[in-house]
């Protein structure tokens, strides 16, 4: 069943955070019109349109509920890592996949095996910036669902990892 959206409604764009429906426009392409949800995201001015025949296959989803929330907070607290790859090039594709995979959860297994890792060793540089990514997309979409602000849940999320 495909996900519709209202304008207004608030949903999640993978690796991009939270967005808000601005409309739903049609556009004529190549001779064919498809209609589009115009989308802002929360935290530039960037504008993207997804087609609303590919919502699916794009990931573009619903902001996550408690039971979801209550998941992630757990995840970010268990003490192993998932992506137990040596070769750091690999390692980092895994985690790009699942920031980019829309998932909060995958989301969360980021930020947490990152966060161990970085008390063992530095980080690259593709890894802090993955890293930051990865907190960034959680608290904001915490921060969203929770209606709270998102230095409030950045403060729970990094005691959490601590």
């Amino acid at each position: 069943m495909a996900t519709t959206f209202n304008v207004g409604d608030k949903a999640v764009y993978p690796a991009q955070g939270v967005t808000e429906i601005l409309g739903i426009e049609t556009l004529e392409i190549s001779g064919v019109s498809n209609k589009f949800y115009v989308l802002r995201c929360l935290d530039s001015e960037k504008k993207i349109r997804v087609p609303l025949t590919k919502v699916e296959a794009v990931g573009l989803r619903n902001i996550v509920g408690r039971r979801a929330i209550k998941l992630v907070m757990g995840a970010l607290q268990a003490d192993d890592i998932t992506v137990d790859e040596p070769n750091w090039n690999r390692r980092y594709r895994r985690y790009v996949e699942k920031i980019q995979s829309g998932s909060l959860l995958d989301v969360a297994q980021v930020l947490r095996d990152l966060h161990l890792t970085k008390t063992d060793k530095p980080l690259s540089y593709g890894e802090r910036r993955v890293f930051e990514t990865a907190r960034q997309l959680l608290v904001q979409e915490i921060a969203v669902a929770e209606g709270q602000a998102e230095d409030q849940i950045a403060a729970r999320v990094d005691a959490l990892l601590s």
